[in-house]
């Protein structure tokens, strides 16, 4: 359900110009749309959105990008699907306003989710599906043994995606600061594991849900 803001004065404030700064930052973004599965328009809504720090209606944002006002009110929709925008509305004026997550975290776990609903999830579907039949020869037999590797690879990365979504943005950023410190606390890890122990640790290869055929089974 929209949100609304309270305030009693109902005189929109003026409109700041975007400055040659400002219009850089929005084609920049514009531009990179396509690589991200978006489209020009949609990014440089965004990229308004975003850099000038304030809700803005359809009408205005038309205004700025020298928009159609349909060309616009398809890039919000598609911004909303995303959840890169959220819809408000400003007591006594009865237009939608849109503006984007206030924290950057969340802007940065809500594109990385959409990603994968869209992009990663559909290939994990259709390799359960192929791992799930029977090879009818050796070249299947392979072809399933590739497969099983990709799923494997996929999946344990989800699973590290859904650890990091749980993380406190604080916790996050230490985590990401940490950079190569971490790949030596692993190193000191297993110099301290005790030979024998059966605490090897295992392969991505022995996920649960990809022993589908004890055929591919190494």
């Amino acid at each position: 359900m929209p949100t609304q803001t309270p305030g009693e004065n109902l005189a929109p404030s003026p409109l700041p110009p975007l400055t040659p700064l400002t219009m850089r930052f929005i084609s920049h973004f514009g531009e990179m749309g396509s690589r991200w599965g978006i489209n020009r328009t949609v990014g440089q809504i965004y990229a308004l959105l975003y850099v000038l720090g304030r809700p803005l209606n359809a009408d205005q944002i038309a205004e700025y990008l020298a928009f159609s006002r349909s060309n616009v009110s398809m890039g919000l929709k598609e911004l909303q699907s995303w959840r890169l925008v959220k819809l408000l509305h400003h007591a006594g004026d009865r237009r939608e306003y849109f503006e984007p997550p206030k924290d950057i975290w969340d802007i940065f776990k809500a594109l990385l989710e959409e990603r994968r609903r869209r992009e990663i999830e559909p290939t994990l579907s259709m390799l359960r599906d192929a791992l799930l039949e029977n090879p009818a020869n050796e070249v299947d037999k392979i072809a399933q043994k590739r497969m099983r590797e990709m799923y494997n690879l996929i999946e344990l990365s989800s699973s590290w995606f859904d650890d990091v979504q749980r993380l406190s943005p604080e916790t996050l950023a230490s985590l990401m600061k940490m950079g190569s410190k971490v790949k030596k606390l692993l190193e000191v890890r297993d110099k301290f594991r005790m030979p024998g122990s059966g605490s090897k640790t295992k392969a991505s290869t022995d996920h649960p849900d990809v022993h589908l055929n004890p055929d591919l089974k190494e």
